[in-house]
């Protein structure tokens, strides 16, 4: 089984929100997109989501969104971005989802020897940080941690852990976070995460600690999916 990872799809079947007028990196990205997934991925593939799926609103309004990819191989695994205003009950959205589709929060799932689990994330604290935001990173923080949790009871020797956050876990200078911490805390293998769009040279992979890191977002990859390893 290979694992392929891309995030910040931003797709908008029924929110027309064309995604070319940030730049040429947008050009065509779906259509680029569908044509490098039918290359790489086989049926028993594993595909990561790591947010900002659609600009829906609405949950009914993201299911044209969602159906582009029912004919795609693999198995796709979601979570939250922050552009996601559409993802509410995670019951009523386990229940809408195309076949292979399976969408995290705050819990994990096994695929052979794969475990996968992962949270939003949020703005990491600094000067400026409001009482909000610190709210927010908090409870992020506790979603990251449930997650995890359940990926370890379902662990068993030889597994790996793969987690899953939307905003970046640390910073350029790679300091240490609360979610960093968590991830090798629990012996996370990779982290797969998105958000950052439109930046020169962009650091798509490193390795933190032992653990490596995967930057997904749609434009900075080229518009191709990102191999992540093979279980």
């Amino acid at each position: 089984m290979k694992i392929y990872a891309i995030s910040d799809l931003h797709l908008s079947v029924n929110n027309p929100k064309p995604m070319d007028i940030f730049g040429p990196a947008w050009e065509d990205y779906v259509d680029n997109v569908f044509a490098d997934w039918k290359q790489k991925v086989g049926q028993d593939d594993v595909v990561l989501m790591a947010g900002d799926f659609s600009w829906a609103m609405k949950l009914e309004e993201a299911k044209a969104d969602f159906a582009l990819f029912e004919d795609l191989p693999g198995i796709k695994v979601i979570i939250r971005g922050n552009h996601d205003y559409w993802w509410s009950s995670i019951s009523v959205l386990r229940k809408t989802l195309p076949k292979n589709f399976y969408a995290l929060q705050n819990d994990a799932i096994k695929i052979d020897n794969a475990i996968f689990c992962g949270t939003r994330g949020w703005l990491l604290p600094d000067e400026n940080f409001s009482a909000e935001n610190q709210k927010i990173y908090d409870r992020e923080i506790l979603r990251l941690e449930m997650s995890l949790q359940n990926a370890q009871r379902l662990r068993q020797e030889k597994d790996k852990i793969y987690a899953m956050i939307h905003y970046p876990p640390t910073t350029v200078s790679k300091i240490d976070t609360a979610f960093t911490q968590l991830f090798e805390k629990y012996n996370v293998s990779k982290v797969i995460y998105g958000h950052l769009h439109a930046k020169k040279n962009p650091e798509l992979f490193y390795k933190k600690n032992g653990i490596e890191y995967y930057l997904t977002s749609c434009d900075m990859v080229k518009q191709k999916l990102v191999f992540i390893d093979e279980v």
